[in-house]
């Protein structure tokens, strides 16, 4: 062991807090992301006074780790002064601040080093658990106050840099989207005059499929008349081994992968090509649309030639919408999907009782409207305008997520300073 490990054990206690009180807060739940999230759990009925009361800066997670693949469910509570989590978590709390900080210790679990040494530590044939006594067993390095207090300074700088960057892309997108609603749902979008349409004496005719006026010479139809749709685990669009063996991996995307808010590529998982023999998934192309088909149905992103990485492929669960020739750009077939009525749209549509899914023959049933081409390229000059403000912002954090991660692996070479 290095000189400088300490058994994190020393340094937290348990905490065991029940909600006997049945006091009103927030329940809360931790991801494979590290953070806590609402909790989307069914408590018609449930007995609230056994669940955990938990308080800023304390910890919890999940000890059960076979559900969980390869990640840990840990998080540091920091958005609220007090919360509820469930009786399944494991809280605990720093003992003393001065010798360890939490925000330090919660850099430590977001290491994938951690990750790992927690999945093989832990034990059990039905389910495999990373009890109390393996997390108390934890070392690490445990360096003086203020060089913790520097480390975590620089982390959160880069932290603070990504939740801005992060803010900017939903203010992008929020005005991709106000644009759309106005062209394409009030129909306002620029006549031959540079006028509002509807407003401005547009002609209107009423379509019985939409069950609504549109403009004069739009049409109504269906996904796959606009768009090639290509299941992510079948069809024609396999990559070659010749493809995967140039750089020998690829970017690996599963449905987490893809948020309300498009990519995330700050969770991503490089599968080696000889891994990749036995995985026959679907390969994206440039300016395609990607869109979730399977347990969180909707969530849709946007694969540009801005984005930095060269080899992504998508699993099972996903579906990739590739433009027909006659239509522009994928961007309208984007900036659709994004929109609120064919979010309601796609909930009409969904099957399966495990679980949601979205099939094709489903999909392809759901009526769109489909605008002219003189709007259609007018439109796609915006939006991909815009899209490319938001894909430099996201590779931006692709950066910053990279120096995030060399100043989590540099915390493993922390020297003790000898006095």
């Amino acid at each position: 062991m290095k000189s400088n490990y300490k058994r994190l054990g020393d340094y937290i206690n348990e905490v065991n807090n029940r909600n006997t009180n049945l006091d009103d807060v927030k329940l809360l739940g931790v991801s494979i992301q590290k953070v806590f999230i609402p909790s989307i759990a069914n408590t018609i009925g449930t007995d609230m006074s056994t669940y955990k009361l938990i308080k800023k800066k304390q910890f919890a997670y999940g000890p059960v780790t076979s559900r969980n693949g390869d990640k840990i469910s840990v998080a540091l509570l920091d958005d609220y002064e007090e919360a509820m989590i469930s009786q399944a978590y494991t809280s605990f709390e720093v003992i003393d601040e001065n010798e360890l900080l939490p925000e330090y210790l919660m850099m430590w679990f977001r290491r994938p080093e951690f990750d790992r040494y927690a999945r093989f530590m832990s034990h059990g044939s039905a389910r495999e658990i990373f009890g109390w006594e393996e997390m108390c067993n934890t070392l690490l390095p445990v360096p003086t106050i203020s060089e913790q207090k520097e480390i975590v300074k620089e982390y959160n700088v880069l932290m603070d840099r990504i939740n801005l960057n992060n803010g900017l892309i939903q203010s992008l997108e929020d005005t991709a989207q106000t644009i759309y609603k106005q062209w394409f749902v009030d129909f306002e979008f620029p006549d031959e005059n540079g006028k509002p349409y509807k407003s401005n004496g547009g002609e209107m005719e009423f379509n019985e499929e939409l069950d609504k006026e549109i403009p004069k010479g739009w049409k109504d139809g269906t996904l796959n008349e606009i768009a090639n749709i290509i299941d992510g685990d079948r069809g024609a669009n396999y990559p070659s081994i010749e493809d995967m063996s140039k750089n020998g991996f690829c970017l690996f995307l599963n449905a987490g992968n893809i948020s309300k808010t498009g990519f995330n590529f700050t969770e991503k998982t490089f599968i080696s090509e000889e891994k990749d023999r036995s995985l026959r998934k679907g390969k994206l192309s440039r300016n395609d649309v990607v869109l979730t088909s399977r347990g969180t149905v909707g969530n849709v992103a946007y694969y540009s030639e801005a984005i930095i990485f060269d080899h992504i492929r998508i699993n099972s669960g996903m579906l990739i919408l590739r433009r027909e020739e006659f239509v522009e750009s994928t961007i309208f077939i984007y900036s659709m999907l994004r929109n609120t009525d064919m979010k309601m749209a796609i909930e009409n549509y969904l099957s399966g009782s495990a679980q949601p899914q979205l099939p094709i023959k489903d999909l392809i049933k759901i009526p769109i409207l489909i605008p002219n081409k003189e709007v259609l390229i007018a439109f796609s000059k915006i939006g991909i305008r815009l899209q490319t403000h938001i894909d430099a912002i996201n590779n931006q954090n692709v950066k910053l997520s990279e120096f995030q991660d060399v100043l989590l692996a540099k915390m493993s070479s922390i020297k003790e300073k000898v006095l």
